[in-house]
């Protein structure tokens, strides 16, 4: 898959092992999915992984709706 500079999201082979994570972070964004699933908010994910910002997850989430990423 390529990524752009403006994904978020993206997968890197040498970035455990390709799963998606947010840009600049080793925060899987499968946590942030299970996380929202779990009836967590978006406040608790974010005091759970402070290198990902309420930004970041937002656009996570818009990226998702157009891209396969899990």
């Amino acid at each position: 898959m390529n990524n752009s500079r403006a994904d978020v999201i993206v997968k890197d082979a040498e970035i455990l092992g390709g799963t998606p994570v947010f840009r600049g972070t080793r925060v899987l964004f499968k946590n942030l999915l299970d996380y929202l699933e779990g009836g967590h908010t978006l406040t608790e994910f974010l005091r759970q992984f402070p290198t990902a910002t309420r930004e970041m997850a937002v656009q996570a989430l818009e990226e998702a709706r157009t891209k396969r990423w899990t």
